[in-house]
């Protein structure tokens, strides 16, 4: 009688035992999932979302980390230029070793100065664009002049990889790299890509987005850049002026 207890306890401590085992693994693999961003709820969706690379949708989908993809700041609170300023010469280094200003510029009637960088999704959604927008209208006077304005202590938006990627793309327009970080708050760069049109005297006549939409070249409904500078060349205003930039925050250096 004694042997059959003996034997029914230790058959009970064995089951608690296992049963006590399966819950702890149980809930070490709920807490990996919840750690790795699978799992169910908010949170893990937006963790999960975010590893993913250039947006799904439109404007306002898959934006980059940190937050949204659309400027929001107004310009009095960015504190560069306003549309009529008259902006300011640079002398910067391009990724062929030449130093480019404005006024090298021979026969401008205008410039698109564009603020764009090696990395963000956005920029590369538009590299194209904007070379089909030099290859179109640089013969007609108004060249894009991109700026590269994140931080060259960067390794993947440094010098050498700026060199890289317009080999890399074959770019037409000059790429240049912003040192000092200092032409980029002048003008009020947000956003990578950040578009300044200026007219033929430097005077800021457009100042946003290139098109209405950064993921789709074929949805494109409203060309800015392109409509603006139509606008000036029959001698008028543009139509629109100002629109939010979409891309990625510019990065400033740490020091």
């Amino acid at each position: 009688m004694n042997r059959i207890r003996l034997v029914l306890v230790m058959l009970a401590l064995s089951v608690g035992v296992l049963m006590s085992c399966k819950d702890k693994e149980s809930n070490k693999n709920e807490t990996a999932l919840e750690h790795d961003g699978r799992g169910h709820g908010p949170e893990g969706d937006h963790k999960h979302g975010d590893r993913k690379g250039p947006p799904h949708g439109g404007d306002r989908k898959g934006p980059p980390k940190g937050g949204s993809p659309e400027q929001t700041k107004t310009l009095e609170e960015i504190g560069g230029y306003n549309i009529g300023d008259v902006a300011t010469d640079f002398s910067l280094k391009n990724v062929d070793g030449s130093m480019v200003s404005l006024a090298s510029i021979d026969n401008a009637k205008g410039y698109i100065v564009t603020f764009t960088c090696n990395e963000c999704p956005f920029s590369k959604l538009y590299e194209d664009r904007l070379i089909e927008l030099h290859n179109t209208y640089a013969p007609q006077g108004y060249s894009v002049i991109t700026i590269n304005p994140n931080s060259p202590e960067n390794e993947k938006e440094g010098y050498a990889a700026m060199q890289a990627r317009a080999k890399e793309k074959e770019f037409p327009f000059a790429y240049l790299v912003d040192e000092g970080q200092e032409i980029y708050p002048q003008y009020g760069a947000v956003r990578t890509p950040h578009v300044f049109l200026l007219d033929k005297d430097r005077k800021v006549q457009y100042i946003g987005a290139i098109d209405d939409n950064s993921k789709s070249p074929e949805d494109v409904k409203v060309k800015y850049v392109e409509d603006a500078i139509k606008a000036l060349q029959a001698g008028k205003k543009p139509e629109v002026t100002l629109t939010k930039s979409i891309g990625c925050p510019v990065k400033a250096s740490r020091g």
